[in-house]
């Protein structure tokens, strides 16, 4: 637990050294900027749509990005030598992510109240957010265990967000409705991200909730499984043994 602690500490700090936590406050205010430039009061629809977008893409980006700064630094290959449990490592760049998707849903949150009107349940989206952000922050470790650098890490979650996301963007703003697509697209863990998000506004069935916390969460557990015994490969690789 000390050694968690003392590691996502790191984490953030890392974050901070490296402006992304500057930059995961720029994406914020971006999307501050297109709620206000929104003539709609009410934005209870909208607000879940943005969260979704932050949630899946920039938690996969922002493991890329810290992993290859570490990776310019020799910082990977001494986690071989080290009594850092690799699990540990792993929770703590995964909560980081958590930490920065949060308060980018606090920001968006805060002026939606303010400002706006909104009727989101904000606990379910806070609980909503870590999940999606977990599960998308291991994403990116299997992209960057996959790719070579950085480019290709980039190429490699715009084919993610094309063939994952996408589709599940379109069914979200009406231009899929298709019952048989719709059931379809169940299968993908980004729909069950959306729909975890847009059922803390109401109108979205019992059955649907439950099978998209419990896919997600179960998704979850494999990817870590599969993040976790594939690290050390990984490691190896980056050290040029």
């Amino acid at each position: 637990m000390n050694n968690f602690t003392a590691l996502l500490s790191g984490e953030l700090q890392r974050m901070k050294k490296y402006n992304i936590l500057i930059a995961g406050l720029f994406v914020a205010f971006i999307w501050i900027g297109v709620l206000y430039f929104t003539n709609i009061d009410d934005i209870t629809s909208m607000v879940p749509l943005l969260i979704f977008i932050d949630a899946t893409s920039m938690s996969m980006l922002l493991v890329g990005v810290t992993m290859f700064y570490e990776k310019q630094e020799g910082t990977i290959k001494t986690l071989l030598v080290s009594p850092i449990n690799k699990a540990e490592y792993i929770l703590a760049k995964t909560f980081a992510n958590i930490t920065s998707n949060i308060i980018t849903l606090i920001l968006i949150y805060a002026y939606a109240k303010v400002f706006k009107e909104i009727n989101l349940h904000f606990l379910g989206l806070l609980g909503s957010v870590a999940l999606i952000a977990f599960f998308h922050s291991l994403i990116g470790f299997i992209l960057i265990y996959n790719t070579k650098d950085f480019t290709e890490m980039l190429m490699g979650m715009m084919k993610y967000f094309f063939i994952f996301t996408i589709p599940v963007l379109l069914e979200h703003i009406g231009l899929i409705d298709n019952e048989t697509i719709k059931k379809i697209l169940f299968i993908i863990p980004a729909k069950s991200s959306s729909i975890l998000l847009q059922s803390t506004g109401g109108g979205v069935d019992a059955w649907e909730i439950w099978f998209s916390l419990i896919y997600l969460i179960i998704v979850s557990l494999i990817l870590f499984y599969l993040v976790w015994k594939k690290f050390d490969d990984f490691a190896i690789k980056e050290s040029g043994d």
